[in-house]
């Protein structure tokens, strides 16, 4: 027992926090990088990046009614998608030279490494911010991901989303997600990162940058759905890391896992003394019926 505690503390240290994925101001140079405009002083960041970020909306809903078009150019709704597993939102554009992509191939890579499967144990949504796209592009971006994920049965977890302008309004600001026109080059500054919403459309957790850590993914979507989802070494587990909303990421509650940790060896300790108790009682016993 006390070999076994002494692993799950091993590993509960050495699951730390990974490293940081690229920072927010980093994520926000927008689709191929903000470029400065000329005699811009180096280092100082231009005006339009000022509107450009995420604005933390935890426990906010989600604006459940209004319309969409999925890739099939059906008419949708959030509220379609919603009651039944958490979401993973991304927020993108389908026709951006580089940044969304990253984002996508970001949370594809990871949810591959997980069990959870999409459709089963939780949704996908991408909503494109870009009124100007539509189905058609929605629907080559989702057969090329549907490759890349690569698990048979999974794509009615997956839905890529077009929209007006004033549903995508609604979503964004409900989400607080910023992002800005950029005329110069003809693209879209934006930040990077994705959400996860609980069954019911709650903000749950932020994710940033455009690589995610797999356990912090599955912590997320643990939490949101209530632990309704994963063993229960994982919820164990769970209890030992907190989510630090600044940084999006989770990281090891000390406290917590030393009293884990502690615990578990004491309970080692009083078995090993039960057992050895129950032997030295039994030894006389043994010995009076080898003599009889």
């Amino acid at each position: 027992m006390t070999n076994i505690t002494a692993r799950i503390v091993a590993g509960l240290v050495s699951a730390a926090v990974f490293a940081a994925a690229a920072a927010t101001a980093v994520a926000q140079q927008g689709p191929g990088g903000m470029r400065y405009a000329p005699g811009t002083a180096t280092g100082e960041r231009p005006n339009l990046l000022e509107d450009v970020r995420f604005d933390q909306q935890l426990g906010a809903k989600v604006p459940a009614d209004v319309l969409f078009r999925d890739e099939t150019g059906k008419a949708v709704r959030l509220a379609d998608y919603l009651g039944k597993r958490p979401l993973v939102l991304a927020l993108v554009y389908y026709e951006c030279p580089m940044l969304c992509s990253q984002v996508l191939n970001g949370l594809v890579s990871s949810l591959g490494v997980l069990t959870f499967t999409a459709g089963n144990e939780f949704d996908v949504v991408a909503v494109s911010f870009n009124p100007r796209e539509g189905p058609g592009l929605a629907e080559a971006k989702k057969r090329a991901y549907m490759e890349r994920y690569d698990r048979p049965g999974s794509e009615p977890g997956w839905h890529f989303l077009t929209g007006p302008p004033e549903s995508i309004a609604q979503l964004t600001e409900a989400v607080g997600f910023k992002y800005a026109w950029d005329d110069k080059i003809k693209q879209y500054a934006h930040a990077a990162g994705v959400i996860v919403l609980t069954p019911d459309g709650r903000v749950s957790k932020y994710f940033y940058g455009v690589e995610y850590s797999a356990r912090d993914l599955k912590y997320g979507l643990m939490e949101a759905s209530d632990q309704k989802i994963g063993t229960p070494v994982d919820n164990l587990l769970l209890y030992c890391y907190h989510y630090d909303p600044t940084t999006g990421k989770y990281g090891v509650a000390t406290m917590t896992a030393v009293r884990i940790g502690g615990a578990a060896t004491i309970f080692g300790l009083v078995a090993f003394w039960a057992v050895m108790w129950r032997r030295d009682h039994r030894a006389p016993e043994a010995a009076a019926s080898r003599g009889a």
